[in-house]
């Protein structure tokens, strides 16, 4: 069940630049989504993260994760759908490897549980098949 940059638009709030997911490659309602990002120069955190060595932030590495995570959340509760999540933890991180722009990240978020408005996933972010970023993301719904 692919989704393109339209129907991942019409699910989450968030736009350019602060859309960090591009596409969704595979989905199991519940379970687990697979999405990716392309980094490309062309993004502003590039402007100062940094002059002379662009490097891709950590802290917005996490947010494609978690951005990820809703649309599995939303993929897999329809009713979701228009609703903001609200970052609402982060646990167990780590960065692993530096991400560079020509790089493509691949989102992979396993729902671990959901309680009411209150969902946790484990999350990793992998470049040419090597993880670059772990944790676990929780998130509520107001």
């Amino acid at each position: 069940m692919p989704l393109d940059a339209k129907a991942i638009m019409d699910l989450l709030p968030h736009r350019y630049p602060f859309l960090l997911v591009d596409r969704v490659t595979d989905f199991e309602a519940g379970q687990s989504i697979t999405a990716l990002k392309n980094v490309s120069m062309n993004e502003l955190h590039f402007l100062g993260h940094f002059p002379g060595e662009p490097v891709m932030p950590g802290v917005l590495i996490l947010e494609g994760m978690a951005q990820a995570g809703v649309l599995l959340a939303c993929l897999s509760h329809p009713e979701l759908k228009g609703k903001v999540a609200y970052f609402a933890g982060m646990d167990k991180v780590r960065f692993r490897r530096i991400v560079y722009p020509g790089d493509q990240l691949i989102y992979r978020l396993t729902m671990l549980r959901q309680k009411g408005k209150i969902i946790k996933m484990a999350g990793q972010a992998f470049v040419d098949g090597q993880l670059v970023t772990e944790a676990e993301l929780m998130a509520s719904y107001l």
